[in-house]
């Protein structure tokens, strides 16, 4: 996917469904919501929540609710996508600007933005998935008790994705260079990607 700076960079260079996507974003922008680019495509927001976002595929225009798992939506225009990985975001998918100007969606937006205002919201189910410590991490806890007593410290998540990060190196090199690289982090108790995490 092409790295966009801005929704307009976005929407120059489609080839399919522009006029589509225009209508949709002016809906968007007419009900309210703030434009900015998320995750390479336009996303619409109320405060710092993510409402709905815009994209062009090869057969259709689609809207993406964020949190479009709460809305009513009696007539079942929302689809979801990724059946088994998501239950908030949902997709409605149109084919014709016809079928955009017939629907009800700066109704489905108003109805997204009083759920977020009322708090309500679906949140993302942690999983507690199982990991091993590798044994070149393990020795060097077992060597550095300091090292150690901050490894106890961190949360589930932190210790496995320093856990995975060592396992997925595959020569002996590079799993020293980044036990190298993580201690100090552990140390400072804080996770592999903090920096990534707001």
């Amino acid at each position: 996917m092409k790295s966009v700076n801005s929704a307009d960079e976005y929407f120059d260079g489609l080839d399919n469904w522009k006029e589509e996507v225009l209508l949709l974003r002016s809906i968007i922008i007419n009900a309210g919501l703030t434009e900015t680019i998320k995750w390479g495509g336009p996303c619409y927001t109320w405060g710092k929540d993510n409402i709905v976002g815009i994209a062009a595929f090869k057969g259709y225009a689609g809207l993406w609710f964020f949190q479009g798992g709460l809305l009513k939506d009696e007539k079942k225009y929302l689809m979801n996508a990724q059946e088994g990985k998501t239950k908030a975001m949902l997709q409605w998918r149109f084919t014709s600007k016809e079928e955009i100007l017939n629907a009800p969606i700066a109704d489905y937006i108003f109805e997204s933005i009083e759920n977020f205002k009322n708090g309500i919201k679906i949140k993302p189910v942690q999983k507690d998935r199982a990991f091993e410590v590798p044994t070149e991490l393990l020795t060097i806890l077992d060597q550095n008790s300091a090292l150690s007593a901050c490894w106890d410290m961190l949360s589930l998540s932190c210790k496995r994705e320093y856990a995975e990060y060592i396992a997925e190196a595959k020569r002996p090199e590079t799993k020293q260079a980044r036990l190298e690289k993580i201690i100090p982090m552990m140390m400072d108790r804080k996770g592999l990607n903090d920096k990534y995490k707001k």
